[in-house]
């Protein structure tokens, strides 16, 4: 079984984040992590090889990517935690894709792969849109089961079961591979990479693939391929002073009298 996990480097998730002259997201202000998210997806393919005989039975983990030359950092994270190999779509074409754009390149590179699963996490913690699985499910025509908390792979029977909670209950899900499948953070603990496994990471074979390879035309994507576009931005005003109740035997009445002013009570 040849298992493919979506990741992406993201801007760390307790830094402040801004806007670039260009109107896009600022990454190179902001330390740059492998996306929280995404961890558990990581986690949950190891889980599953575990579960299947591991390598020896043959099974396999491949971590794919788009982004800069640093992405390859989250990458690593990856490979350190247990991942095989990975892939990297990088290419100066590609900055300022919109959803569209990157689910395009990344449903390509799927199908050059050809995996029996697909896991990603639920939506990246720089943009919190969600929609890319979705989006790659539809570009694929493949199955996608979304907000699972819990996954089990059948290969004798070439399919995927999984559970989630809804606020009627807990939905039974199954479909036949390949498949996508979304994973919430509920779903496992994430391992922390032993020493053994840094080590290790640093030899594994991160492949690098352009928009050439894929057979897309670098004006299809990026900025000037984008559905969307932000016209405009301004910075959140500064708070303004709090107001400061002295007790002298009316807070009370100060206090009713600044809420009614609000229009909170």
């Amino acid at each position: 079984m040849k298992i493919l996990v979506c990741v992406k480097q993201v801007p760390d998730s307790w830094a402040e984040k801004k806007l670039s002259p260009a109107k896009v997201l600022d990454r190179e202000s902001a330390d740059a992590v492998l996306n929280d998210l995404d961890e558990y997806a990581v986690e949950e393919a190891l889980r599953i090889v575990e579960a299947n005989g591991g390598a020896e039975a043959g099974h396999t983990i491949t971590l794919l990517s788009m982004g800069p030359e640093r992405a390859q950092e989250a990458l690593r994270k990856g490979l350190s935690m247990g991942a095989d190999a990975a892939l990297h779509i990088h290419d100066g074409a590609l900055a300022g894709s919109d959803a569209l754009s990157t689910s395009r390149v990344l449903a390509e590179a799927i199908k050059k792969e050809q995996p029996d699963l697909i896991l990603t996490g639920t939506e990246s913690t720089d943009a919190r849109m969600s929609v890319i699985p979705s989006m790659i499910s539809e570009r694929l025509e493949l199955p996608h089961l979304s907000f699972a908390g819990d996954v089990q792979v059948d290969i004798s029977a070439g399919k995927v079961v999984t559970k989630r909670m809804t606020d009627e209950g807990v939905e039974a899900m199954e479909a036949p591979l390949p498949a996508i499948v979304t994973v919430i953070e509920k779903i496992n603990e994430p391992r922390y990479p032993s020493f053994k496994g840094i080590m290790a990471a640093k030899k594994k074979p991160i492949t690098q693939m352009s928009l050439a390879d894929l057979g897309i035309a670098p004006n299809e994507v990026g900025t000037g391929g984008a559905w969307s576009e932000v016209k405009d931005f301004a910075l959140a005003p500064a708070r303004g002073a709090g107001v400061k109740v002295v007790d002298e035997g009316s807070a009370g009445s100060a206090l009713v009298e600044f809420l009614a002013e609000k229009r909170l009570i």
